[in-house]
């Protein structure tokens, strides 16, 4: 064939491709006779190529050319289309166009290209599908068929498959390139579990070089942790018993244990045998570090280390349901140390966080390797025996406990001593489940802090009888201190020189809207207990000055009032806080008396006295009540910035017929002239008794001799009316 010829040709098929309607009809029967004229000549050589004398043009050019009218169904199918798309022209004429669209398309967005050519783009790419379901990406070229008054009759479309963005070969190296460039250890196995490669990543994490891996077996990095069960599934995976993917532990090279995040998976041939397996895994030490960190953070205590109030229920839960199984015995113990928080206010809490740190390391010491010990609030620590032959067996490991902090603790060149309070709950005896168990022993504990002494006792019904009913009257009382349930009482102070009303003690009284009035003996040590006394002693404050206020402003004498201060309200706040207080309502502080117990010295002089001290400088007087008592420190007592002693009550009630209370009665009498201080007698009932007191030298009485606590309004007609107590 010559040259001309087949250029010929060429120019007719380039002409073809841009004609329409009578031009192109025209323009392809010209190339049919041309192509016609070049097969007689034999000049083509592979004679399946050739084209047969009754075949139409588009069947032998193999550019996918589609006709269809105006409604999108197909009306011509070239051989080109039916190559690429697999349907014969019998499949394929007469149906919609979208029987080949690879995706769903929506007509609202003019998604049906070949129907909106107007709106869209004549040349765009698209998907579709194949007769194998194959889905593959072409570019589409549109354009109208005009008839002869160049009006649309139908649509051609052209298409030319996109091929592949990268060759086979590029695929295989860019995969290579992932896999040797990738984070995570890849390593792979023939049939026989040989290794026959591994990834940089792989010896990176291992340790092992590809020339080490390659032979062995992916034994290498056997860590010998896990069971032979183990094992297996994961031997069975790699046979191609399916995917698995999980955590196991491997050892590196150096010996090394690490944990790591494992994918398995096989290949197989054409025949679905299994020619390889892989194994794709990460080391995941960091992650499974800042795991236990944060479990350590969530179950455990940051200071001793010993498990938190969390941890330690779920522990005990768990050897509860064990004990349930067994029919053993068990118990739990609460732990509260005496008067640590004085440590924390006197040295400071870096002192009191070591003490708490020592503390646990001795009692972790006394108890058994089973035995569960937590930190579960500032100074409380609980024990949960988990099996005990009987409940005195608690009993024993309690006094153990309370035997290991004889020894004092030195802390920072501090010799502290310490003791605690503790109450045990057995099981099953006394609960069934970890929540009530700590409950009674807690309520055991209280039973036992309200005496102010180390021990031990058990829990018994009658103290959750009385638990429950102190829980009520917190509730109430919490109540009362919002409300107007609450009132002062004004008990006199007389002169035993003239007889006069010279001060009175400030009484705090519930009047309670059910049980009546309710005296401070009953719920002024629920509220020391339950920490509200520091909001009671605070009202009590207030009040009084309240009232101070009113009666100067009525032009009534002017007395100091005493009002009692709990040990938690003496803290380094106190002395600026009264400051305030009578600035705020305008009362001389030599009217407010503040009256401190002898139980509050055993936090210590070294805490107390700058408080006093402070307080004295402001101008607040001091008065120690219940003298003889309670601590009683001779040595300590001329340091204390003390301007009045009062005789307990329970020295003036033998008096003068006990020679014992007569005694002490004058010791303190004498004492306090020799340190010219103030003496009052409480609780004097009788003449006898104010006689005797009289000619002891007592500065002042009080008690029901003269008068009981009495409201502020009978007070102030008292001194109205200038009530005296007569002396002979």
């Amino acid at each position: 064939m010559s040259d001309s010829r087949i250029e010929r040709c060429l120019d007719l098929c380039a002409g073809a491709h841009k004609q329409s309607g009578d031009d192109l009809s025209r323009s392809l029967i010209e190339l049919q006779n041309e192509l016609r004229s070049l097969s007689n000549d034999n000049t083509r050589t592979n004679e399946s190529e050739a084209m047969p004398a009754d075949c139409n043009i588009d069947d032998w050019i193999h550019e996918p050319v589609i006709t269809m009218d105006l409604a999108g169904y197909l009306t011509g199918w070239s051989r080109g289309a039916q190559i690429l798309f697999g349907y014969t022209p019998a499949e394929a004429l007469g149906q919609h166009i979208l029987f080949l669209y690879a995706d769903e398309p929506s007509t609202h967005n003019g998604e049906i290209f070949e129907l909106f050519l107007n709106h869209g783009n004549p040349l765009m790419e698209v998907r579709r599908r194949k007769k194998s379901g194959e889905i593959f990406r072409a570019n589409l070229s549109l354009k109208h068929i005009l008839d002869d008054n160049k009006e649309p009759v139908g649509m051609e479309a052209i298409l030319s498959r996109v091929a592949d963005r990268l060759s086979r070969e590029e695929k295989h190296r860019l995969h290579a390139r992932i896999i040797e460039d990738s984070d995570e250890g890849i390593l792979i196995i023939d049939s026989d579990e040989r290794i026959v490669s591994v990834n940089s990543a792989f010896s990176r994490i291992t340790g092992y070089s590809s020339a080490e891996a390659i032979g062995e077996t992916p034994d290498l990095l056997r860590s010998g942790v896990h069971s032979a069960d183990f094992r297996a599934r994961v031997r069975g995976a790699m046979h191609g018993a399916g995917a698995w993917h999980g955590e196991i532990i491997g050892r590196r090279k150096n010996g090394e244990l690490f944990p790591q995040s494992v994918s398995i998976g096989v290949v197989r041939d054409h025949a679905g045998v299994v020619t390889h397996a892989f194994s794709i895994f990460s080391d995941i030490t960091v992650l499974r570090t800042a795991e236990e960190r944060m479990q350590k953070i969530v179950n455990y205590d940051s200071l001793t280390g010993l498990p938190n109030r969390t941890l330690f229920h779920q522990l005990v839960e768990q050897a509860l349901i064990s004990a349930r199984r067994n029919n053993d015995h068990g118990a739990l113990l609460v732990i509260d140390l005496n008067r640590f928080t004085s440590v924390n206010d006197s040295l400071g809490h870096e002192v009191g966080d070591e003490l708490l740190r020592q503390v646990g390391q001795r009692f972790r010491g006394v108890l058994r390797d089973e035995d569960i010990l937590a930190r579960i609030s500032g100074d409380e620590f609980v024990v949960a025996l988990v099996s005990i032959q009987k409940r005195e067996h608690s009993g024993l490991v309690a006094e153990k406990l309370l035997a290991s902090l004889a020894t004092p603790f030195v802390i920072e060149s501090h010799a502290l001593h310490i003791e605690a309070c503790i109450g045990i709950a057995v099981y099953p005896e006394d609960g069934l489940n970890t929540a009530a168990l700590l409950r009674f022993a807690d309520i055991a504990m209280k039973r036992v802090q309200v005496n102010f002494e180390a021990g031990y006792l058990f829990y018994c019904p009658e103290m959750n009888i009385r638990a429950k009913e102190q829980w009520q009257l917190e509730g109430e009382l919490r109540q009362a201190l919002t409300g107007h349930d609450l009132l002062l009482h004004y008990q006199p102070k007389v002169s035993l020189r003239s007889g006069r009303i010279v001060g009175a003690e400030a009484l705090i009284r519930w009047n309670h809207p059910e049980r009546g009035l309710i005296l401070p003996g009953k719920f002024v040590p629920l509220a020391e207990e339950t920490g509200l006394i520091l909001e009671l002693g605070n009202w009590v404050l207030e009040e009084a000055c309240r009232q101070i206020k009113s009666w100067l402003e009525s032009g009534l004498e002017a007395i100091p009032i005493a009002v009692n201060l709990s040990a938690r309200q003496f803290d380094n706040q106190l002395p600026g806080y009264l400051q305030a207080l009578i600035e705020r309502h305008g009362v001389p502080c030599e009217l407010l008396k503040l009256e401190i117990t002898e139980s509050l010295l055993f936090r210590g002089p070294e805490i107390v006295i700058p408080i006093m001290n402070d307080l004295a400088a402001y101008g607040f007087t001091l008065a120690l009540d219940d003298f003889g008592t309670g601590y009683s420190s001779l040595a300590y007592l001329k340091k204390f910035p003390i301007t009045t002693l009062k005789i307990d009550r329970a020295f003036v009630v033998g008096v003068p017929e006990d020679e014992n209370d007569c005694a002490i009665a004058q010791a303190i009498v004498t004492m306090g002239k020799q340190l010219r201080q103030e003496i009052v007698a409480e609780g004097v009932e009788t003449l006898a008794q104010m006689a005797f007191l009289r000619d002891l030298g007592c500065d002042q009485l009080q008690g029901y001799l003269f008068s009981p606590p009495v409201t502020a309004e009978e007070f102030e007609l008292m001194l109205r009316e200038g009530r005296r107590l007569p002396l002979d």
